[in-house]
């Protein structure tokens, strides 16, 4: 992984009852306008956001109006169980959560000691884990929302114990390439989240060498930058080659965050199946037509931007994250090398890749259809194998749905029909039921959806529970078995495009808190949108401060994290 995690630094916005004295609290109330303009001086990129947005010291980031966003009617409890996932291994205690943060964690012998004040709230054997963190998913918004949008998307979210995602700048419209368009992005989520959403910017050839238009787009909150280097499918994010890339790592590099590739390249060879005779009803068909050797090109160009990465070299401070590695044999073994030479980079896989098989998908079945493709049942095995053995480091949902229409359901051609696995609700339960038959434990399962994804967004305040994170819990029970059959409660936009229909799993959500609220529980969600859009300052600029530019404030009276 190189220095990269070591790098990243954020902060949530300080609680004003912990940190303004007295005597402060009395002087802003004398002088407000002048403290907000002091904070104008604290945070010059944001004059690039809006002129009009006014930065307040709110009461503690994490702590929201309990009236609609939590299903629980208090802010101060305790969550008890016999399971509880902790940094420092499975504790049978439990853990306080106060004012949206977690204050205190302690073992079952010292809680039944401890004098305590707060409700509790035992849930007895079920697991308490951090919440999900997805930095790769698909929301569609705006322009786009017949699509999936952001209230069913955070809602199927929030369902399947996922407290933070990270959108993808393409699949909206317009995609997210400029600071102009990230405000269209941060419009479209206003009171319209269940969850905490960030954003990923977008690295094309239009930006890729204008660094002030990065730099902009950075400075106004992109939490990193994401490319393909095939085309995307969507006509306004077009795809990137190595002198691309490699400006775009210079710019974060300053910034110390990372870049995230699509890696595949299209091979000329492959190109004439699409215009042959062969079965587009056929899996098999479409599988020849993004083979490992396009994602085995890809990485071989990317490598050689990336060993400028390494401690010394030229873009030091930057980083590479592979999205959806589908390729596990030369394609794997080439990420390997690089990062036993200290290459800077990460590698994510994806539930699908993990759960399915080639051999297993039927004709015209092309709810499965996703690139780059499911591969066979070896190719699977040996994902597991290396995201066991630490070679592949994060899990990500690549949610990527569409309509029903355009997914072909009807006509079964894998050639034409949409490309993207829907799943958000499921990666828990999916990732749990397949890989507890490799022996997978609720430790790993934590440290490959939440603690590495905190880390690669920056989100120092999520990922674990720990003294001082934000109260992101997911409740579940490995144990319980359930059928995703058409009875079965689902909160996606369009169920019947979901690959995982007609499965049994392991591993039901009971309930998930972000930020101390309760905002899903047994099949019901919080009436209010209550989540909050995440956004970066610039690490030339106040030491590297994430700011979380939370609901509460446009409950206070903020039209949006724009104003206007």
């Amino acid at each position: 992984m190189g220095s990269f995690f070591h790098n990243i630094r954020t902060e949530s916005i300080i609680d004003k009852n912990r940190v303004i004295s007295q005597a402060a609290e009395k002087r802003e109330r004398k002088s407000r306008e002048m403290e907000c303009r002091l904070q104008w001086s604290l945070f010059p990129m944001l004059t690039l956001m809006a002129s009009s947005l006014f930065l307040f010291y709110f009461n503690d980031s994490s702590e929201l109006s309990l009236n609609k966003c939590s299903l629980l009617p208090y802010n101060h409890y305790w969550l008890t169980s016999k399971r509880i996932v902790t940094p420092r291994g499975v504790i049978s205690g439990s853990v306080e959560v106060k004012g949206g943060n977690v204050v205190s964690i302690v073992n079952e012998g010292d809680w039944l000691k401890k004098s305590r004040t707060g409700q509790v709230v035992d849930y007895g054997e079920a697991v308490i884990m951090p919440g999900l963190i997805d930095v790769h998913a698909h929301l569609d918004d705006p322009g786009r929302t017949e699509w999936e949008g952001y209230p069913s998307g955070t809602k199927a979210a929030a369902a399947g114990g996922v407290t933070t995602l990270i959108d993808m700048p393409l699949n909206s419209y317009p995609t997210t390439i400029s600071t102009e368009t990230l405000k269209l992005k941060l419009a479209a989520a206003e009171n319209r989240i269940y969850i905490d959403v960030g954003f990923w910017g977008g690295l094309v050839p239009e930006n890729a060498f204008n660094a002030s238009a990065l730099e902009a787009l950075l400075s106004a909150g992109a939490l990193g930058l994401k490319s393909f280097m095939c085309p995307s499918g969507i006509d306004d994010f077009p795809m990137t080659n190595s002198s691309h890339i490699k400006e775009g790592l210079s710019v974060l590099a300053k910034y110390k965050r990372p870049l995230l590739v699509h890696a595949e390249i299209q091979l000329d060879s492959q190109l004439d199946i699409e215009d042959s005779e062969a079965d587009a009803r056929s899996y098999s068909t479409y599988l020849k037509t993004r083979p490992p050797s396009w994602e085995e090109a890809a990485i071989r160009e990317l490598l050689s931007v990336t060993k400028d990465t390494r401690a010394g070299g030229p873009l030091e401070g930057a980083h590479l994250h592979v999205v959806h590695l589908s390729d596990a044999s030369t394609s794997l073994d080439l990420l390997k090398e690089a990062k036993n030479k200290g290459d800077s980079i990460t590698v994510e896989t994806c539930p699908h890749y993990l759960a399915f098989s080639a051999e297993e998908i039927q004709d015209g079945d092309t709810r499965f259809k996703c690139a780059p493709p499911i591969r066979d049942a070896a190719n699977k095995e040996k994902l597991w194998e290396a995201l066991l053995e630490g070679h592949i480091d994060i899990l990500g949902s690549d949610h990527s749905p569409t309509t029903p229409e355009l997914k072909l359901l009807n006509d079964g051609n894998f050639l034409k029909a949409w490309g993207g696995v829907s799943s958000l609700q499921f990666v828990l339960p999916v990732t749990w039921s397949y890989g507890r038959k490799h022996g997978v434990t609720w430790e790993q399962v934590a440290t490959w959806w939440s603690e590495r994804p905190a880390k690669l967004a920056g989100l120092d305040s999520k990922g674990a529970i720990a003294i001082g994170n934000h109260a992101d819990i997911v409740v579940w029970e490995p144990e319980t078995e359930f059928d995703l059959d058409d009875n079965y409660p689902i909160f996606i936009k369009h169920p019947s495009i979901s690959a995982y229909l007609g499965r049994r799993l392991s591993g039901k959500v009971v309930a998930t808190f972000v930020r101390g609220n309760l905002v899903f529980e047994k099949g019901n969600h919080a009436p209010d949108a209550c989540g909050a859009p995440i956004l970066a300052t610039s690490k030339l600029n106040s030491g590297g401060r994430i700011q979380e530019i939370l609901a509460k404030a446009w409950k206070s009276g903020l039209s949006g994290v724009f104003g206007g």
